[in-house]
């Protein structure tokens, strides 16, 4: 027992020697509050900033988050007579009956949304030339939406932004998909094979897409502001990127309540640590607290101008969907032709 605790009070002093190390070189060491960190990106320190969100972000957007007993997704799928909440989003679920994927779909199309002021401070990070990646849990293309450029984004998990056969592996639009699904024939098909096609969202039982991967290894080392904004980091692996910055990188959490904490036998905040040097916890509603924040940052009137822009953005978009598209007359043709081939043959 006594090797065990000399050992254990060896890797005590490492840590804290390293700890020693980081706190020399980091940007917020002396003011360890969200004004600390709002104050070093005023002051240009923060240039490369990283930023994590989740369902909570998209909540007052009228879209529900996964895992809040009662309001959650999940708690509300009874309809669908899933045998786990979770089967509407599992590959082999999926293959074998996709219908209450398309369903719920109906109901989570990102194109019945407008943004939250959290996705126009995303933009308006960007337009401020200090913004290096959004990495988003997200499947409901919010930031597209609010015009924060592609490039700029990392859909972890995939979104309906575009479709895929998962037969032939044919691409298809989200616009094709989504007038598929807001018909009558509700599950759309491949032209080619036949065989569904699906939202490129990433389901359980498949890997994440090829860019989360690359391009997190370029972007973590370069990230001297990591902000956390609306999730429980409890899905692998997007909750351990909060790991992947540079150990004097600080990082800000806007969350309803704490997440991610560091444990002794795996990393993560260090708020409650009496050894943190660089971890600010933001606890409040997220849309409340980035107004909050854009306020010490002087950023109050320019956020305001995003979302005005998004406000009369989603107005125009809700009237032009209301017109038909080509591929609603196309199916609705089909449909027609269908019928009088039926009406046909009878009479025969």
């Amino acid at each position: 027992m006594d090797e065990i605790a000399e050992l254990l009070n060896k890797l005590k002093l490492v840590q804290s020697s390293k700890t020693e190390e980081s706190v020399s070189t980091s940007i917020i060491k002396e003011d360890l509050t969200v004004e600390g960190v709002a104050k070093a990106i005023v002051e240009e320190k923060c240039k490369n900033i990283i930023v994590m969100t989740g369902a909570g972000i998209s909540v007052a957007a009228g879209i529900p988050d996964f895992r809040t007993p009662g309001t959650g997704l999940y708690s509300n799928l009874q309809k669908y007579n899933l045998p786990d909440p979770q089967a509407v989003f599992e590959i082999n679920f999926f293959r074998n009956n996709p219908r209450p994927f398309f369903e719920l779909s109906r109901e989570l199309f990102p194109t019945l949304f407008k943004p939250t002021p959290v996705h126009s401070f995303l933009k308006l990070l960007n337009d401020k030339g200090v913004l290096l990646r959004v990495y988003t849990q997200n499947i409901d293309t919010l930031e597209r939406i609010a015009e924060l450029p592609d490039d700029k984004i990392i859909e972890a998990h995939g979104s309906f932004g575009t479709a895929h056969c998962i037969k032939c592996k044919e691409e298809y639009s989200m616009q094709y998909v989504k007038d598929i699904i807001f018909s009558d024939q509700l599950i759309p098909k491949c032209t080619k094979c036949d065989h569904f096609i699906k939202p490129d969202i990433v389901f359980f039982g498949e890997n994440l897409p090829e860019r989360f991967f690359k391009c997190m290894i370029e972007d973590f080392p370069k990230c001297d502001l990591l902000i956390v904004i609306g999730t429980s980091l409890v899905v692998h692996p997007f909750a351990s990127l909060i790991n992947k910055v540079s150990k004097t990188t600080p990082r800000l959490l806007i969350n309803r309540e704490k997440v991610g904490h560091a444990t002794f036998y795996s990393d993560g905040f260090l708020w409650d640590k009496q050894n943190n040097y660089r971890d600010v916890a933001f606890l409040d509603d997220c849309q409340d607290a980035i107004w909050k924040f854009s306020e010490l940052l002087g950023w109050r009137n320019d956020l305001q101008k995003l979302i005005d822009e998004a406000n009369e953005s989603f107005l125009k978009r809700k009237q032009e969907s209301t017109k038909p598209t080509t591929n609603e007359t196309k199916i609705e043709t089909t449909t027609n032709e269908t019928k009088s081939e039926t009406k046909d043959e009878t009479k025969n």
